[in-house]
């Protein structure tokens, strides 16, 4: 993704900054989605693992990032306290 994008981004509920999900935090959503236990705002269960994501600078939202574009969408944040 492009730096000069990310900088600019912001989360269009809480409006704080986002960055990339590292690795780690990739890896354990994908793990929930694999097992079915994440949901986006809207209810939807996740079924496609997410090679990228955006996470508030709070660590509380996620977006999915679909073929390099942000989803900044208001249903389509994942509420990351279900991985809690």
């Amino acid at each position: 993704m492009d730096k000069r994008l990310l900088a600019i981004l912001r989360c269009p509920v809480t409006h704080k900054e986002l960055s990339l999900a590292r690795s780690g935090t990739l890896k354990e959503v994908n793990e929930a989605i694999d097992a079915g236990r994440l949901s986006n705002r809207d209810g939807r269960v996740l079924d496609a693992r997410l090679a990228e994501a955006l996470v508030t600078d709070d660590g509380k939202m996620l977006y999915p990032v679909t073929d390099g574009i942000p989803v900044l969408l208001e249903g389509e944040s994942v509420s990351m306290e279900q991985l809690g």
